[in-house]
Parts: C-alpha cells; sequence; structure tokens
C-alpha cells in the first residue's frame, strides 16, 4: 500500500474543513449531521473522522480555522475590515465564507457553555489583534486620542457582535456598508478643516 504524504494528508484536512464549513453554514450545527457531512465533502464518515475525533472537534476546527484567518485580517486592516467581508458574504450566496460559522459560533456561545469555555482563547485571539491594531494605528496619528484604546476596542467589538446578530436575525444589509463607515470614521482621529 503506498504511503501517503503529510502535504496530502494536510490538502485532505482542508478539503473537509471547507466541506464542513459550507455544511455548517448551509444547516447549522445540528443540520449538518454526519449523513450531510459526508454528501458534502464526497468521504465516508471513517475518512471524515479519520482527521477529526468527532462532529464538534470538526466544528471547532472550522470555527478556529476561521478565527486564525480573521485575526490575519485585524492586523492587517482592522475589525471594520472582518465587518466589511462579513457583509459582503451576506450579499451572497454562497455561505461558505466566515459568515456562516460566525452565525454558527454565536449561537453555541448561548447555547454550549462547554464550547463557549474552548472558544475564549479565540475570542481573547481576535480582541489582542484588534487591540494591537489600534495602537499602532493610534501611534500613526490616525487614531483619535481623546478615547481610551481598551473603550475603542469596546466599541469596535460591539459595533461586530451587532452586525452578526443583525445578519443571524435575517434582517436586510440595507445601507450597513455606510454604517460600517461611520464606525470607522468614530475612531479616527478627525481632521480639521483650515478656513
Amino acid at each position: 500500500m503506498p504511503r501517503v504524504s503529510q502535504n496530502q494528508l494536510d490538502a485532505r484536512r482542508q478539503e473537509i474543513l471547507a466541506a464542513a464549513r459550507a455544511a455548517f453554514a448551509r444547516y447549522g450545527y445540528e443540520g449538518a449531521t454526519v449523513r450531510r457531512l459526508e454528501e458534502e465533502t464526497g468521504l465516508s464518515r471513517g475518512a471524515i473522522f479519520h482527521h477529526f475525533r468527532d462532529k464538534d472537534s470538526l466544528f471547532l476546527a472550522v470555527a478556529e480555522d476561521d478565527a486564525a484567518a480573521m485575526v490575519e485580517t485585524v492586523a492587517r486592516n482592522g475589525l471594520v475590515q472582518v465587518m466589511r467581508d462579513l457583509l459582503d458574504q451576506a450579499a451572497s450566496p454562497d455561505t461558505t465564507g466566515w459568515l456562516g460559522s460566525q452565525l454558527e459560533v454565536s449561537r453555541r456561545l448561548r447555547t454550549d457553555p462547554e464550547f463557549a469555555k474552548r472558544w475564549a482563547v479565540h475570542s481573547a485571539a481576535i480582541a489582542e489583534a484588534t487591540r494591537d491594531r489600534l495602537a499602532r494605528q493610534r501611534a500613526a496619528g490616525v487614531l483619535r486620542d481623546d478615547v481610551e484604546l481598551d473603550v475603542l476596542a469596546q466599541f469596535l467589538e460591539l459595533a461586530y457582535d451587532g452586525l452578526v446578530l443583525h445578519l443571524a436575525m435575517g434582517r436586510p444589509a440595507g445601507d450597513l456598508g455606510r454604517v460600517l463607515d461611520l464606525v470607522e470614521e468614530a475612531v479616527r482621529r478627525a481632521t480639521r478643516s483650515i478656513d
């Protein structure tokens, strides 16, 4: 029997994560049955669970993968960009992006105390990336300096949570892009016009 390389195993794992992300986004955690995961991935349950202990581990891996990508986006472009990406995904018929997993994470945080404990480390990483980005922006002189960084970070986190809740409730996106412009302007340093 030919030996499978680590690169092949890693590629298979990423394929399973992508397909599982789509299943969880489409059906929710409970609705993404093992049968649906098999259909979505095109693999047997044995092949899926060779890489992941169980469905809960698979969901957590999807959410962790998405959280890591979000941390990278926050570090590079800020939390408002993550919100813009979620808004773009909400307007798309493709629900395989962060939005699907974030809606499910949000629901599980409210209903599953064990999941909430396991998720705390990922929430902390996103919060830390947000605060680091804000500190860099303040040092560059583009962030308002009349409000503490922790307050600005909490403001952005609250806006993010509100956006996720808004989308989870199925409310129309409408002019939320303009709302995000307002959120971004609220944390920036005011530019004074010279009369």
